[in-house]
């Protein structure tokens, strides 16, 4: 059983590869870790604008993308100020030849 089957039907953030950063509730993955997200959005931070809320909908993530995914805990993301939140975006991960 995949870690992530706790997670279905709830609130999670998923971090990409490339630094994305999508929010929604997670309605299913498959053994590649690709991620199905329902009311999906990404928020864009930037150093110098508000942040940034695409709403996206229905959204699927390919696994190969995905660096995490965690779930969201409302009670601290309803206390943030997207507005006021700025900062650099995220570096790529890098794959190691292992």
């Amino acid at each position: 059983m995949s870690a992530l089957a706790q997670y279905v039907g709830k609130a999670v953030v998923v971090i990409t590869s490339d630094g994305r950063l999508f929010t929604g509730i997670l309605q299913g993955y498959d053994q590649t870790t690709n991620i199905i997200l329902e009311s999906a959005k990404e928020r864009v931070i930037t150093p110098d604008a508000p942040t940034e809320v695409l709403d996206l909908g229905l959204y699927l993530l390919r696994g190969e993308s995905v660096a995490l995914c965690g779930l969201v805990d409302d009670e601290i993301d309803s206390q943030i100020d997207w507005d006021k939140v700025r900062g650099l975006r995220l570096g790529e991960t890098k794959k190691l030849g292992l």
